[in-house]
């Protein structure tokens, strides 16, 4: 077993490392990837409308643009639109008699992957100039914070009752069909369907103001509830609810298709059967009991159909609204992101099934069956998470460069202690199926006992009330009057009534070890939910790093004056890119002046380890305010002579700055070294 598991970790790391070593471009996310008027140019007159181009479609509101003059008032006309009907585009007509300045492009849009996107940019007309732009006309920008939480909360209560309405099913219908009767297992039933109706009216009402990084006070606008029902998502989100009600009337069948006493085999073990010694009688009584039961088993055939699809679109709500149904290979990951999903529910779902089964009479055939589909469960997980993997971080370097690599290396460590967590589940149902033979039942929640009288059990008493009725008897023999001796037994009596129904609670120490370990194997899967939710919500690498990129295509800025030396900022950062020329390693220096809102005089020098100019084929150089969603700003570089360059930037606002310089020293060999910095 322990070479077969190391072969399959071994092909699914050289998968890996094939996939991730062999990337190529991919979309999700909208990623902005050009403006006209280019980001931090100078035009000599005022343009007459602002122009966005998109890596992808993106959907518009009404205040999806705004321009902003120097003094912070908004000058354009409203309602954008796409350029020449490109749904990549966003296009918005400027008011006439603009003055000389540097004006603030703020944009929001949706993405053909349902995710809001949005940041900010500035030109300037004439001539740069500072300006007054205000936090608060920029909020529009990035999410309100209370709406993002609740949101972000909401869609992990969604992940986790479908987890628990469809694995719990598939556990009733596979694994255990008479827990349909059990109360706890009826109770997380309607707790999934119910969690998944009020979480997905939830993101219905708060994708609007979500989307628009308006405040909460907006989430019962109708008008806003409209269109947002017109969007995919709002698509995906409707046609959840018209499942849930189908998903409404498979719970009622399933409980009381299932939920119904079976009088035969009330009190038996699945599948015990009692047998006379006469081999005919028994085939006879095998074969009634097969017709018997033949009409349970075509009503769990028909459940488990109707279950299967029910489930199977309930995912595709996701994955056709989410990173799956836009990028590379969309026919592939869409049916890959369902089965994705699915299998994940049928694990966590069912460990929450098991937990409540290991104290309600659960045989331990079903344990053994879950045990042996969760392993195909994770065998899935792991298949599709790595193609997954590789299709949204497309290489190495954005595992630990993009906030998406950093979330999916901290849901690969969860899963990982899951699968750890889950070995060990496995070590105890195999002594749980043996301490099950050994005591003669195949059902998990018998106490273990031994030495009891068989008299007192017959008569209907427990082994440790014949124990005590055998001490009794004896005393009340040999040691009536002694009342010192009667005290004694009398306590002895009370510790092992005391011992015999905590061993009728816990049941086998293995039973009890499997509860700890299906328990610490669920609260790591409430972990991973988290971080999955993280991760649909985070731009995939590729997308980050291509936006990342996208910022130094801004041509050099005509005319742009230098501004008066009040304040000079000295930068050095050093970096390598790792080739072997003599310029792939040294120091970039960044002198800023006067290092306050507004243009900036820039000249950057790189040396080589030696000190002497390096000269590379390519340097960009950037700044972002994150706080602000703001950036990248690339500033305008000309060059001044072999490793030096001068410039202009532009910084509209105050705050802890990112300046990032990347250089290319061949052609395969290019770094992006940051360093912060503080303007006001």
């Amino acid at each position: 077993m322990l070479k077969r598991l190391g072969a399959l970790v071994a092909a699914l790391g050289a998968a890996l490392v094939l996939l991730l070593g062999t990337a190529v471009p991919a979309a999700a996310h909208a990623a902005l990837i050009s403006t006209d008027p280019a980001q931090n140019s100078v035009v000599p007159q005022a343009p007459a409308s602002v122009t966005l181009t998109f890596s992808e479609g993106v959907s518009l509101s009404a205040d999806s643009v705004r321009v902003l003059s120097p003094t912070g008032q908004q000058v354009d006309t409203g309602n954008p639109s796409h350029l020449d009907g490109k749904n990549d585009t966003a296009r918005v007509s400027l008011n006439s008699g603009l003055a000389n300045g540097t004006y603030t492009v703020a944009w929001r849009a949706v993405s053909e992957d349902s995710h809001p996107v949005g940041g900010a940019f500035t030109f300037s007309v004439g001539a740069p100039s500072a300006t007054t732009v205000s936090t608060g006309q920029l909020q529009g920008a990035k999410a309100d914070g209370t709406v993002a939480a609740v949101y972000g909360l909401a869609r992990i209560v969604a992940y986790a009752a479908f987890a628990l309405l469809a694995g719990v099913s598939a556990f009733v219908l596979i694994c255990w069909p008479r827990g349909a009767a059990v109360r706890s297992v009826q109770r997380m039933l309607m707790t999934g369907w119910i969690g998944l109706l009020a979480a997905t009216v939830a993101v219905l009402l708060l994708r609007a103001p979500y989307e628009r990084g308006s405040g909460i006070g907006v989430a019962f606008d109708l008008s806003l509830v409209r269109s947002t029902l017109e969007e995919r998502i709002g698509t995906a989100l409707s046609a959840r609810l018209l499942l849930l009600a189908a998903g409404g009337v498979f719970l009622s069948v399933l409980v009381g298709q299932l939920g119904q006493p079976d009088e035969e085999q009330s009190g038996k073990p699945d599948g015990a059967a009692a047998t006379s010694g006469d081999p005919e009688e028994d085939e006879l009584r095998r074969l009634e009991r097969l017709a018997a039961e033949r009409p349970q088993r075509d009503a769990r055939l028909g459940l488990g159909i109707a279950g299967l699809i029910l489930a199977t679109a309930l995912a595709a709500t996701w994955a056709g609204a989410d990173h799956a149904s836009v990028g590379i290979q969309v026919w592939l990951a869409l049916p890959l992101g369902i089965v994705h999903l699915l299998a994940m529910a049928l694990w966590l779902g069912g460990l929450a099934a098991l937990v409540a089964g290991l104290r309600g009479g659960l045989p331990v055939a079903a344990v053994e069956r879950f045990s042996k589909l969760a392993l195909g469960a994770v065998s899935v997980l792991t298949a599709t998470g790595v193609y997954q993997s590789w299709r949204g971080v497309g290489s190495w370097g954005a595992l630990l460069d993009t906030e998406y690599g950093r979330l999916l290396l901290v849901k690969i460590g969860c899963v990982a202690a899951m699968v750890g967590v889950a070995w060990i589940s496995r070590s105890w149902v195999a002594r749980l199926r043996t301490a099950a033979e050994d005591e003669g039942t195949g059902v998990v929640a018998a106490a273990v006992t031994s030495g009891a009288s068989t008299d007192a059990t017959a008569a209907g008493g427990t082994p440790a009330e014949a124990a005590a009725g055998n001490d009794a008897a004896a005393a009340a023999g040999d040691e009536a009057a002694d009342p010192v001796r009667q005290a004694q037994l009398a306590r002895q009596r009370a510790a092992r009534r005391t011992a015999s129904a905590q061993r009728a609670q816990d049941g086998p120490p293995a039973r009890a070890g499997l509860r700890r370990s299906v328990l610490t194997e669920s609260a790591v899967a409430v972990v991973v939910l988290v971080v999955t939710t993280l991760l649909t919500n985070s731009p995939p690498g590729r997308v980050a790093q291509a936006t990342a990129g996208t910022g130094a295509a801004a041509p050099a800025s005509s005319g742009a004056p230098g501004a008066a030396a009040a304040k000079t900022v000295e930068l050095r950062i050093p970096y390598d890119t790792g080739g072997r020329t003599p310029n792939a390693k040294g120091t970039a220096t960044v002198v800023l002046s006067p290092a306050a809102t507004g243009s900036n005089t820039v000249k950057l020098s790189l040396d080589d380890s030696s000190g002497k100019p390096a000269e590379v084929p390519e340097l960009q150089l950037a700044f972002t305010l994150p706080d602000r969603d703001l950036g990248p700003l690339p500033a305008s570089l000309n060059s001044d002579g072999p490793g030096r360059w001068t410039g202009t930037a532009q910084l509209p606002l105050t705050g802890d700055w990112v300046v990032s310089v990347t250089v290319r020293s061949s052609d395969i060999d290019q770094s992006t070294e940051v360093k912060s910095l503080k303007i006001g």
